[in-house]
């Protein structure tokens, strides 16, 4: 449970630093949309209901929600699949109320089980992916890849085989306007007395020294002024009326067909594993280590996801490109992701002409910064120092999440960590050496508090290796649970193989629940603890 807090007790903070996420998440909800092949104002549509509405319900005060740069293969397969756009909002509602029901069955308590070492790889990896993709905004390379968290594109490409062609098309007012806004940014964050401006923050101060330049450029004839295609575009509404043309609703005819509904459990499964793996790394990132009800957080994503398949949005996660900003903006409470949302909905319907000066290259100067920070070559040493066990896992992670993407690569990460769980529970407590054992010893067993069936070889390996004649104590003193096949275990080593080699068998601190009934042998006893 997350600890209670004044949502309206830290403006300060959660104003600019909700500032700073719309100015990060608008272009990724337009991108996401293209690259999705999606209507642009369903990205925006997305961003709303995440930011408003789900901000609101959710008790994650660092998490923001939006539409998903991981979702973008599927949503361009399912609208391929079902033939229009109107029956996949159908799909994304349907997924909304499956996660409804996942949160209802508290589903989302699996988010406890990923290791810490494989988010950590899963944010380092998202950061380079920003960072390899916003590279070529900020050189004015943009050909519509906003969004793509994979560096293997959808058209068979990849990043390093564009470079050829990146190079001949470096815009020079875009390369000005980058540099220009990352030494803004990283001024603002190194220089105290900048930094202490939470009012001005260096994103926006970044945003609209990149309009002013551009319009110099436009204003004196340059040939350094970037058209139209290296700068946001929004709809443009003039009317009620034009807002309602922009706005596609779920086609409920399609409700019978089995597509729609293989697609939505594919939304439910994907979007929720990506927000629980989000809201695990968003714990990690807030500064007051609150904890966030994952169950709760799953029924706030489904009832966004069901609204926004009504209006017309994309299907919704918890987004790390937005938390991150987020954190690193020094949010305090979801206050920030609920004006993020409201800044989307005021700016997109009052001022999208100004909104559409704003050079892509700005922005990706704001999210090269937000990737350098996820993927800091600090983590790398980090885990390297704590060892093979913890850094393996973290870089496979951050290896796969690049070249595959977000659920593989964490999926790889997670195989990685269990093999090593495994390993060090065949290595760990039970070995015994049959070369320090001598004539008269007396070997002792002593049971972890838990006792589960990954226990189950190394215990098995060390009973195999008792020398014939021995002495043997297996103490579960300390043993709050045995699980049922490695008592099986022990009690046919006791009953048989003991008996075969002439081993002496003491079982101590065996309680009356574990059924391990005395023999009869001379050779074999049970020592009861005396209760008091």
């Amino acid at each position: 449970m997350t600890k209670k807090t004044n949502v309206f007790g830290s403006l300060k903070a959660d104003v600019p630093s909700g500032l700073v996420v719309f100015l990060v998440a608008l272009p990724l909800c337009l991108g996401i949309a293209l690259a999705s092949g999606a209507p642009p104002l369903s990205g925006i549509i997305a961003g709303v209901i995440g930011g408003i509405i789900i901000g609101s319900l959710s008790n994650s005060h660092i998490s923001v929600s939006g539409p998903a740069a991981g979702l973008i293969s599927i949503v361009l397969t399912a609208v391929a699949t079902l033939g229009s756009f109107e029956a996949f909002l159908l799909a994304v509602c349907l997924a909304g109320a499956i996660q409804l029901i996942l949160g209802f069955i508290k589903a989302g308590s699996i988010s406890n089980y990923f290791p810490s070492n494989v988010i950590e790889g899963m944010l380092a990896g998202i950061g380079l992916i920003i960072i390899i993709n916003q590279l070529e905004h900020a050189v004015g390379y943009d050909k519509g890849n906003e969004g793509d968290e994979s560096l293997l594109r959808h058209d068979g490409g990849n990043f390093f085989s564009d470079i050829p062609e990146l190079i001949s098309r470096f815009e020079g007012g875009a390369v000005i306007i980058s540099l220009v806004s990352l030494a803004i940014l990283i001024m603002w964050d190194k220089v105290p007395a900048l930094k202490r401006l939470k009012v001005l923050p260096g994103a926006l101060v970044a945003v609209a020294a990149g309009i002013v330049i551009n319009q110099v450029f436009i204003s004196t004839g340059s040939h350094l002024a970037l058209e139209s295609t290296h700068l946001v575009t929004l709809p443009v509404a003039t009317s009620f009326g034009d807002i309602q043309s922009f706005m596609v609703m779920p086609d409920f005819s399609a409700i019978s067909n089995p597509q729609v509904w293989v697609v939505a459990g594919t939304i439910a499964v994907v979007a929720s594993i990506e927000t629980l793996l989000c809201i695990e790394a968003s714990d990690r990132m807030d500064v007051q280590k609150r904890y966030t009800d994952t169950n709760n957080e799953l029924r706030a994503q489904g009832i966004g996801n069901i609204l926004s398949g009504l209006v017309g949005g994309l299907p919704i996660t918890s987004v790390v490109v937005r938390s991150s900003a987020n954190a690193n903006a020094g949010a305090k409470t979801k206050m920030s992701a609920i004006i993020h949302g409201s800044l989307l909905l005021i700016c997109v319907l009052a001022i999208p002409v100004v909104l559409n000066k704003i050079p892509l290259a700005t922005l990706a100067a704001v999210l090269l910064l937000v990737g350098y920070k996820l993927a800091n070559p600090a983590k790398l040493k980090h885990f390297w120092d704590k060892g093979k066990y913890q850094f393996i896992p973290f870089i496979a992670t951050l290896v796969a999440v690049v070249a595959t993407d977000l659920l593989k690569g964490v999926a790889l990460g997670m195989v990685i960590s269990i093999i090593f769980v495994l390993r060090g529970n065949l290595k760990r407590a039970y070995n015994f050496r049959k070369e320090e054992y001598k004539d008269g010893d007396i070997i002792h067993i002593d049971l972890a508090q838990e006792v589960s069936f990954l226990n189950k070889a190394a215990i098995k390996s060390t009973l195999n290796d008792l020398p014939e004649n021995s002495e043997v104590v297996i103490d579960a003193s300390d043993t709050e649970y045995i699980a049922h096949d490695v008592l099986d275990l022990i009690q046919e080593f006791r009953d048989i193989k003991a008996m075969e080699m002439n081993i002496k068998v003491k079982l101590v601190g065996f309680k009356d629940a574990y059924e391990l009934e005395n023999t009869d042998a001379s050779n074999v006893f049970v020592e009861h603890k005396i209760k008091e």
